[in-house]
């Protein structure tokens, strides 16, 4: 079962995503409306409710733009755990991140030239350029899009159908992943 529901502001944009009890508290307290809904039910003692996928909230919340802070956690989930030279899958603790640009070269330290990178590349690499160590990105590094940073952390293979037609991301996925 999908656990997860979409949370809209009144205005239809993507805030977050609750769990699906949250979601059903938030229904029957009618802060929410139900915009799109699972084929499961839930069935209290009382009511009987179609799982909320997507619910909007009633009044606008004022909020700060979703943008994921650089840390080493939402890199190694913006890179799915991946050296991005060899493309060999690691735990966190066994990934190192590399400077694509390396510092001494200016390469600063952000969403556009950092990346996971296991040991062994990291070594072979040292402190020069891909190119000039004879390597191959994987993929271009870049900030990531909220939402499929979103399901990737909450473990969701992809983006669950009802959805879709709120986040706005005709090829986002694609776009954010470097595919």
């Amino acid at each position: 079962m999908t656990e997860w529901t979409l949370l809209l502001n009144s205005t239809f944009e993507p805030l977050k995503v609750v769990p699906w009890k949250k979601a059903v508290t938030m229904v029957l307290l009618k802060k929410v409306e139900v915009v799109e809904h699972y084929d499961r039910v839930i069935r209290g003692v009382s009511f009987s409710l179609p799982l909320p996928a997507v619910i909007r909230l009633n009044r606008f919340v004022a909020l700060r733009t979703n943008i994921f802070h650089f840390s080493r956690k939402n890199l190694y989930i913006r890179d799915r755990g991946r050296c991005q030279y060899c493309g060999r899958a690691f735990d966190p603790k066994e990934l190192t991140y590399d400077h694509v640009i390396p510092r001494s070269y200016g390469g600063q330290t952000d969403w556009t030239n950092v990346v996971t990178c296991c040991l062994e590349c990291n070594l072979k690499k040292g402190g020069r350029t891909p190119e000039e160590a004879g390597m191959k990105l994987i993929r271009k590094p870049r900030a990531p899009i909220w939402i499929p940073l979103l399901t990737v952390s909450l473990g969701l293979e992809e983006t669950p159908g009802p959805w879709k037609n709120y986040l706005y991301l005709e090829g986002a996925s694609d776009r954010f992943f470097g595919e």
